[in-house]
């Protein structure tokens, strides 16, 4: 009885070891193969999906930073009916100031607290992991 797809129809009993191998061989060659041209066409519908979504949320942020510019004219114009027009643009204007200090202080203070890259506790129980072995060595060594 043949595999499918493969013209030979002899049973393998019929086969020699030879054949038996070189049977194997090809359909694994052709297994691999068809493995990697399905991957192949997963990974290209994959890209495909994560280029869209990309794309959209690149559409969405400028829609968002756009969004935010209307409401921050908006904040200026309704201060502006109780003050003079100059005055409201400079009050809105202190407050983003204001916000982006606050905000860079926050992430300056973030930054100072992941450098330097290394992992700081695991460094100290390390070097006293290593301090109970040395330890322990130099008091056997003392028997």
């Amino acid at each position: 009885m043949g595999i499918a797809g493969d013209e030979r129809t002899h049973a393998p009993a019929d086969s020699s070891l030879a054949e038996l191998v070189q049977r194997a061989t090809d359909q694994m060659s052709r297994l691999v193969r068809d493995e990697l041209r399905l991957a192949r066409a997963e990974l290209a519908a994959k890209g495909r999906h994560a280029g869209i979504g990309v794309g959209l949320l690149g559409s969405g942020g400028v829609i968002v930073w756009y969004a935010v510019a209307v409401l921050l004219a908006a904040a200026v114009l309704g201060l502006a009916e109780a003050l003079p027009a100059w005055l409201a643009a400079l009050i809105v204007g202190a407050a983003m100031l204001l916000a982006a200090g606050v905000l860079a202080l926050v992430g300056r203070g973030q930054l100072r607290r992941a450098v330097p890259p290394v992992p700081e506790g695991t460094v100290t129980e390390v070097r006293k992991d290593i301090e109970t072995v040395t330890s322990a060595t130099q008091r056997r060594a003392a028997r």
